[in-house]
């Protein structure tokens, strides 16, 4: 994905962000939401956001919202990554998918995650929320796969 392809988010999603993973962190959420913190790319300093993961046979898998969002870029230069739920942690190792293996895991995330298909609405990545809608943003959205740390 190229730089020029970012989507710009709107202003109030980092304040959102930071209320949001407050009430996860408090446990005040029991399913979905997570808060998945890893190393800055460049800082090194831990960098949180926000995640709604979800399964398949098995295995954790997350959408990135934006194209070139920060996290994203953070998580890819990342060996391990924390996701947090109220008092229980969870080391990981996030794998992006390629393209290919991401198609099926996008054409099902709007029934398997209903809740996010109207945040992708608003960011203009989808018009109807249509399986087919998100299938075709297999290459510009990663999904990155959630492994167990040994």
């Amino acid at each position: 994905m190229a730089d020029s392809e970012r989507i710009t988010p709107p202003w109030w999603l980092k304040p959102m962000n930071k209320v949001f993973m407050s009430i996860v962190r408090l446990g005040l959420i029991k399913d979905g939401p997570v808060v998945l913190t890893v190393p800055g790319r460049t800082s090194g300093k831990p960098r949180a956001t926000p995640v709604t993961p979800f399964t398949v046979d098995g295995k954790r898998y997350v959408v990135g919202g934006f194209p070139g969002a920060d996290w994203v870029r953070n998580v890819r230069a990342a060996d391990v990554a924390t996701l947090t739920q109220g008092k229980r942690s969870e080391r990981v190792h996030p794998v992006e998918l390629p393209a290919d293996e991401a198609r099926p895991l996008l054409r099902a995330f709007p029934t398997l995650v209903p809740t996010r298909v109207s945040f992708m609405k608003n960011a203009g990545l989808v018009t109807e929320g249509r399986p087919e809608e998100f299938e075709a943003l297999a290459g510009r959205c990663a999904v990155f796969r959630f492994d167990p740390v040994s």
